[in-house]
């Protein structure tokens, strides 16, 4: 099981990034995937993640309206649209995939069998 994160780079407030997630070993459209993210200083956290339908979404409160996932089962990606980026959006974000707990439950610490290296974004003015 593999996962790469990119996309990531420095902007300032206000901009937008497109993140990607490419994976191979799995079948990718069987099983949940999100964004995860760790700022300096503090604990990783949950960003977003999808149900193998997509019907099933997550995202923690501080991304909502701003974070769009979306995820092509045809090419085994899986992306993160961040808009309107903030200072307190920077940190290394991972993808990661779970082949047992939902979607909607990447809040629990305990979340992610396989994880990717990750890519850092930094938005500052």
């Amino acid at each position: 099981v593999q996962l790469q994160a990119s996309g990531g780079g420095a902007v300032q407030p206000g901009e937008s990034l497109r993140l990607s997630c490419r994976t191979s070993g799995f079948n990718f459209r069987h099983f949940s995937i999100g964004w995860f993210r760790q700022a300096p200083g503090k604990e990783r956290e949950g960003v977003s993640c999808i149900g193998r339908s997509e019907r099933v979404t997550y995202y923690a409160d501080s991304v909502k309206g701003r974070f769009t996932i979306s995820r092509d089962n045809t090419e085994n990606t899986l992306y993160l649209q961040m808009n309107s980026l903030k200072p307190e959006d920077t940190g290394v974000y991972y993808c990661a995939t779970d082949f047992e707990m939902s979607a909607s439950n990447c809040y629990f610490n305990s979340w992610g069998d396989y994880w990717g290296q990750g890519t850092l974004v930094t938005v500052s003015s």
